[in-house]
């Protein structure tokens, strides 16, 4: 996998993702990721990459020519085909999903918008796909980039040590991930669940499928809707479940039982 940031900030970005796991990844050549500056693509003395917006209103626009540029170096570089992003707020809200799709391809450019965005045309003509990480509006497109970058390149095979370290993990299978604790086993006299000291591995499963369940349901009732219940130990479960707040809400209306 390879990945190439378009960006005004390359020493920023690089620095960042070449740091713990996905520097010994690139290390290892399992993964590429290399940060451009735009401004090197500029063919005036002062470096501009922006210019006043056609049809006025306020700030500047990054102009076509720059990031076509750069984006054909890059291009060049590879050597193979390309799939263009471009973080921007109007882009479809990343997933997970998206994640796993992404990491499936050999070449990825990303490119860094900033002022009040890029020239459509540029978009119109380089792009494949628009990616935001949100509803809200960051500075630049540097941070959902390196989170982008961050995200697909954990599902490279070999970059973590094993399949199951992104298996539990949350957005995965669906469900958020299950409570996490070390040690000690007591600290400011909160103690870490028994179930998780006792050994039982079987126990343990099922004590973590469980609080991923209920996690998704409080905070992610959205994601939660989404979820099928198949297994015969899931729908116990939630049998479960479902009787612990009949006890609950029977507590509430008489608390003297």
């Amino acid at each position: 996998m390879r990945i190439d940031i378009l960006t005004l900030f390359p020493e920023t970005v690089g620095d960042v993702l070449s740091e713990s796991i996905l520097g010994r990844a690139q290390e290892r050549d399992i993964i590429r990721i290399d940060a451009h500056q735009i401004r090197d693509y500029t063919t005036n003395k002062q470096n501009q990459v922006d210019d006043y917006p056609y049809g006025g209103g306020h700030g500047a626009v990054m102009q076509a020519d720059p990031l076509y540029n750069c984006w054909c170096h890059a291009c060049d570089e590879a050597g193979g085909p390309v799939h263009t992003i471009y973080l921007s707020p109007c882009g479809h809200v990343f997933k997970q999903a998206d994640a796993i799709r992404l990491s499936k391809m050999e070449h990825l450019v990303l490119v860094c918008g900033h002022y009040e965005g890029i020239d459509q045309r540029f978009i119109d003509e380089c792009v494949d796909e628009e990616i935001s990480i949100g509803d809200f509006v960051l500075t630049g497109g540097e941070i959902p980039a390196m989170a982008v970058a961050d995200a697909v390149c954990r599902m490279i095979p070999g970059v973590l040590s094993d399949a199951e370290c992104f298996e539990d993990e949350s957005h995965w299978a669906g469900t958020l991930e299950y409570p996490q604790y070390s040690r000690p086993a007591v600290w400011h006299e909160r103690e870490v669940p028994p179930i998780l000291r006792s050994g039982d591995h079987a126990r343990v499963a099922r004590w973590r499928r469980k609080q991923s369940i209920l996690r998704t349901r409080e905070r992610r009732p959205d994601m939660y809707a989404k979820l099928k219940f198949e297994t015969k130990e899931d729908k116990k479960i939630l049998r479960e479940i479902q009787d612990e707040d009949e006890l609950r809400a029977a507590e509430k209306l008489d608390p003297g039982k």
